[in-house]
């Protein structure tokens, strides 16, 4: 079977050996960096918020400072990850499906962040500020950061050629060489 089976036909999604590889650490790298800005609005938000840094006399409880802090972060995290982390997957028309998948798959994240301090907490009976912060926010963060990237690139941000063999089946914004040949025979 000749190789230009196997890549897509739009040339300029065309894939070079290695390239899929290389293009998910690109992917991986430039998630965590958006991850990590979202990461300090939150945390620096928060702060602003509920002590007041700025001395403008606005103080706000914590869980609505949080909540505010969260949902700015998040705006921060969807608009990176689309424009910079996955922007070939945004495609015209999906802005919706892409913010509601994108919800889905955080809450999602943010319960599998809290099943290892919930085991920590309450299986274990561990109540320690270190061994609550290695359940929370080590491993918990881990778990939650792997589902999102994933999540991210299953659902929120799907490639839209994903050729892999010549009966690919995937879901394309246009048909890819492989769909084409496997639809012709």
């Amino acid at each position: 079977m000749a190789a230009s089976t196997l890549l897509p036909s739009s040339p300029d999604r065309t894939r070079r050996p290695g390239g899929t590889r290389r293009r998910v650490l690109t992917q991986a790298a430039r998630f965590l960096l958006v991850g990590g800005i979202a990461t300090v609005v939150d945390i620096g938000l928060f702060n602003l918020l509920h002590y007041d840094l700025l001395d403008v006399g606005l103080v706000i409880g914590p869980l609505s400072a949080k909540v505010a802090s969260t949902l700015v972060a998040g705006v921060v995290a969807f608009v990176g990850n689309r424009q910079w982390s996955f922007p070939a997957e945004r495609g015209p028309g999906r802005l919706q499906a892409q913010v509601l998948a994108f919800v889905l798959v955080n809450a999602a994240a943010l319960l599998l962040a809290l099943l290892p301090l919930a085991v920590a907490r309450y299986v274990l009976g561990l109540t320690g500020v270190v061994a609550l912060n290695i359940a929370g926010n080590v491993l918990g963060l881990f778990l939650a950061t792997a589902l999102r990237f994933w999540g991210y690139r299953r659902w929120v941000f799907p490639d839209p050629v994903q050729a892999t063999d010549a009966e690919c089946g995937a879901d394309h914004a246009e048909p890819c060489a492989a769909c084409e040949d496997s639809a012709a025979a």
